[in-house]
């Protein structure tokens, strides 16, 4: 026999359901508009989340009184407001490529068994703040501070190919004007910083075999942020020879992979 407390837990866990329901609504909302541009009229949001436009209504009327949404009196769109735009500064407060990518690193050590590192844009060029080794490391000259060239290196090159920075332009041509004449052979010999960068954006990636370092193959691939900007770089490197170091190897691919996903933590949206 149903007893007066089976009825009332029956009817608390509904309630806990419907108002699991309701928030999930309500980021599907928030996270339409988003993917919108931040704005949007009420039938193009319904139809992009595959709502109801009335209930999609309902929500939006009561994330209105609540700040996260505005309506503009004209258009009659609808548009992240200012609560969503303080939540929104919060989280890129917190948005550090470093701490993010952390995961990442351990997990290409451990799943690729090779070294692999995180690099940032520092004062004097590409520097490594992260830095992972497998059990046997390939034994190498640098470490966490260390900066990397940006001709010879595949960090470097993914920097200079992917930031739209007059001070990266400067301080590549002026590596270019003190590189040794052995170096030099190995980049391109008309116009070298314009080939690598159509080479880098072209593969979403830089590869280099023994420019950087002899024996030494890496590849590089962008982390970028919320603005489209390369927050920084993501490096895995070995033994020349030791590993496929082309962009379709399933080392590429994992690279690729984690750091879409750290850009994608940053708030990043292709």
């Amino acid at each position: 026999m149903t007893t007066t407390t089976d009825n009332e837990t029956a009817g608390a866990t509904r309630g806990r359901r419907q108002r699991v329901q309701a928030i999930t609504t309500g980021i599907a909302v928030l996270k339409g508009l988003a993917r919108l541009g931040g704005r949007a009229s009420l039938t193009v949001l319904a139809k992009h989340i595959s709502e109801n436009p009335a209930k999609v209504h309902r929500y939006l009327i009561s994330m209105m009184e609540e700040g996260l949404i505005a309506q503009d009196p004209v258009s009659l769109q609808y548009y992240l407001g200012a609560g969503s735009i303080h939540i929104g500064l919060a989280a890129m407060r917190l948005a550090d490529p470093i701490r993010v990518a952390e995961p990442a690193l351990i997990r290409l050590r451990e799943s690729l068994e090779m070294t692999c590192f995180i690099a940032v844009m520092g004062n004097k060029g590409p520097t490594i703040v992260r830095f992972e080794e497998p059990g046997l490391p390939v034994t190498l000259n640098v470490r966490v501070g260390s900066v990397l060239p940006f001709l010879t290196s595949a960090t470097g090159r993914v920097f200079l190919g992917f930031m739209d920075d007059a001070r990266v332009e400067r301080m590549a041509r002026e590596e270019l004007a003190d590189i040794t004449e052995a170096k030099r052979t190995l980049l391109d010999k008309t116009n070298p910083i314009a080939a690598i960068k159509k080479e880098v954006r072209a593969a979403g990636m830089a590869i280099v075999r023994d420019t950087n370092l002899q024996g030494i193959s890496a590849i590089g691939v962008p982390i970028f942020d919320f603005s489209n900007r390369v927050a920084a770089v993501l490096t895995v490197l070995g033994s020349t020879g030791a590993f496929d170091a082309s962009p379709d190897s399933r080392v590429a691919r994992a690279l690729q992979v984690e750091g879409a996903t750290i850009s994608a933590a940053l708030g990043h949206v292709d």
